[in-house]
């Protein structure tokens, strides 16, 4: 139950002096449906008023203050123009502007003649020196009512910002003072205010200095919520492992079935492999990400691991987002199982009949060891005989409440979830704090590095020219098309004008695969594309290109500036899957901005994801670091995943010390953390953005 405390900020914005039935859904679309929302509401900038004492002493782009008297009022001849209010003072000068329809109201609240305070942005026009539509037009008894320093808020059609701050300052006088829940030699260290004197310097800026996310009172508010978050991750992890679960020994068979491969496993892949094992062995539910670069080799070291559960006569089931991927993993580990004895089946939504009744048969017999397939595995009427282990690839793909329906399925079931975007050590806790993770950062030997070059726009018929020479001599391509815009349309028209050039010059070999298209269809031209039948694939962003083509040698990607890095290394990581040379043509159009410049450049240079990814989250800085919101990315209110990296480890370790120290949050401090995590909604209960 919520603590009492808190009731005022989780009371409706409608309770908020002003916010009557017309203003609050305005307000809710800019802050949110509780007080508190309101009270979370950042300033972006400060507006810094210089007061003059004589419109002489005006300086053109400055917010100025000035006493005047109103002279006369100049009345547009249409409606396109505006209203001009003469001012004066005894040194000068000065208009007033202001559009639509304004005059008559001007005019009764502000007649010739009378002395008004006026406050904005002064600008030399050609009409002379002017201010538009001044922020502040006032008797000069309420001077002191225009702040010297201001700060602006967020705003909507209908609710002007100096509003927003009113509701954001009458919010801040409702928040209670809480109990301490941060350590107080932390504190002392960090220099950093309690938290009601945090929000209060967060809403009185007193400059441009205090937006920036590196001043104390907002690293001690980021750090209010990295900790409230790292602490409920902590508490689901440690609930995790005090769930026993089936312990797996390491058999025979996965040895077997490495003897039969062609390569031996990288040192990255023999340590993955071991922490798996050790989480088998531990008699907890395991719960580990496995993440690596495409093609690093993470489903083998899966297969290795539902080996180990065959082998002592439980089942697996590895799940993928979309049928190609599926059908690519059943390829990749049926063979080497089959061979010993291990029953595989692939389960997708285009099973009917006979064949799918069949295959349900061997799985919930226990014929049928290991199930590989889509969303088609956690539907109701599929039943495992003994479920000990879950793989999901592309984990994010899949929302918790999916994840949990196919683990559900066994008991105490362990987790692997296996991700081919690399995140920076540095997100990991925001991310996965609730997981074990493995890295498998090394390459398996005998990979071509793909060779990467940047060439402008202009010279594109030159690249169509080799690529019509490529197709010819049996090789195959990717063209990735642009975001255009946020538009689908728009982007979905520019990959089939695309399509359409290169039929053109190559021949009706180029293949085209979008967002909307229907799953069939676009599974069709992949499976075409696979089986070489397609020789050219042009494809917008919005289509996961995971397909393994290992004839694909070239990857082409369209004004490649408007891609992030990590993104840009994902589609470079579709080809040299082979043993073939291949190639990725970054197109751009010049000029290119300096982080552009430096994208391109680091792509040139390195081809290693973990390196990528740590480089990305510094030219991006905060924000949607990595572009990985899609990803699992929480969506902070006041901590910067880069700005705060350095709280982040911090906030991990405090939450695993208080959960170890006070698992059920007894203490004065531990109560005090419950209320912490009830104000941002962090709670062990939740389903968290994790894995499992």
């Amino acid at each position: 139950m919520r603590p009492e405390i808190l009731f005022p900020l989780f009371a409706p914005i409608g309770t908020l002096k002003g916010v009557g039935p017309r203003v609050a859904p305005l307000l809710e679309r800019v802050a949110g449906p509780i007080v508190r929302d309101v009270l979370w509401l950042q300033p972006h900038a400060v507006i810094e008023r210089a007061r003059a004492r004589r419109l002489s002493d005006a300086v053109d782009g400055r917010v100025m203050t000035f006493e005047v008297t109103i002279q006369d009022y100049q009345k547009p001849r249409s409606q396109a123009q505006p209203w001009r209010v003469q001012v004066a003072d005894d040194s000068g000068l000065m208009m007033l502007v202001f559009f639509g329809r304004f005059g008559d109201q001007l005019q009764q609240r502000h007649p010739v003649g009378a002395r008004r305070v006026v406050s904005g942005k002064v600008e030399e026009s050609k009409f002379g020196r002017q201010m538009v539509h001044p922020d502040y037009t006032v008797d000069p008894a309420k001077a002191d009512e225009i702040p010297d320093i201001e700060a602006v808020y967020p705003a909507t059609e209908g609710l002007p910002p100096r509003r927003v701050r009113a509701f954001a300052h009458e919010a801040l006088e409702r928040a209670p003072e809480m109990p301490e829940w941060q350590d107080p030699a932390f504190l002392a260290r960090e220099g950093f205010p309690n938290w009601r004197e945090a929000l209060s310097r967060l809403h009185n800026p007193t400059g441009e200095a205090d937006l920036s996310p590196l001043t104390p009172h907002r690293r001690r508010l980021a750090y209010d919520e990295l900790l409230a978050h790292q602490l409920a991750m902590a508490q689901r992890k440690a609930a995790r492992r005090r769930e026993p679960a089936a312990r797996i020994a390491a058999g025979g068979l996965a040895g077997r079935i490495r003897a039969d491969l062609p390569f031996a496993f990288t040192g990255a892949q023999e340590r993955a492999l071991a922490d798996i094992r050790a989480d088998f062995a531990a008699g907890e539910r395991m719960s580990r990400l496995v993440q690596g670069d495409v093609g690093s080799g993470k489903t083998v070291v899966a297969m290795c691991a539902m080996a180990d559960v065959a082998d002592s006569g439980g089942q697996s089931a590895l799940m993928a987002p979309t049928e190609i991927l599926a059908r690519q993993h059943f390829e990749t580990i049926s063979g080497p199982l089959g061979a010993h004895g291990v029953g595989v089946v692939l389960l997708t939504g285009r099973d009917k009949g006979a064949v799918r009744a069949e295959k349900l048969r061997a799985l919930a017999s226990g014929q049928a060891q290991v199930a590989v397939g889509t969303h088609a595995l956690f539907q109701d009427e599929v039943a495992f005989h003994r479920l000990q282990l879950v793989v999901i690839d592309e984990q994010h793909r899949f929302g918790v409440a999916e994840r949990q329906r196919l683990q559900a399925k066994g008991e105490a079931v362990h987790l692997i979830a296996m991700s081919a975007t690399p995140i920076p050590r540095t997100l990991e806790l925001t991310m996965y704090g609730d997981l074990d993770v493995s890295r498998i950062d090394e390459k398996p030997p005998g990979r071509t590095p793909v060779a990467t070059r940047a060439v402008p726009m202009g010279r594109v018929g030159e690249i169509v020219g080799r690529l019509r020479e490529a197709a010819q001599g049996g090789a195959q391509a990717f063209w990735i098309c642009p975001l255009v815009s946020e538009s689908e349309v728009s982007d979905l028209a520019a990959a089939e004008k695309r399509a359409l050039a290169l039929r053109k010059v190559i021949g009706p070999s180029v293949g085209l695969v979008h967002g909307k298209m229907p799953p069939a269809e676009k599974d069709a031209v992949m499976a075409d594309f696979a089986d070489g039948k397609v020789s050219v694939l042009v494809a917008t962003t919005v289509v996961e290109v995971g397909v393994n083509v290992p004839n694909a040698t070239i990857m082409v990607i369209e004004q490649a500036e408007r891609f992030g890095l990590a993104q840009l290394h994902q589609l470079r990581g579709r080809v040299g899957r082979g043993s073939r040379e291949s190639a990725c043509v970054l197109l751009y159009d010049p000029p290119l901005s300096e982080t552009a410049q430096q994208r391109l450049d680091i792509l040139r240079r390195t081809d290693d994801g973990f390196v990528i990814a740590e480089k990305d989250l510094e030219l991006r800085g905060g924000g949607d670091a990595l572009g990985l919101r899609q990803s699992g990315l929480p969506d902070y209110v006041f901590a910067d995943p880069f700005a705060h990296r350095e709280l982040i480890a911090i906030a991990g370790d405090d939450a695993r010390l208080v959960v170890a120290r006070d698992p059920e949050l007894k203490s004065a401090r531990g109560k005090a953390l419950q209320v912490l995590q009830e104000l941002f909604d962090w709670k062990a209960g939740l389903a968290l953005r994790d894995a499992g």
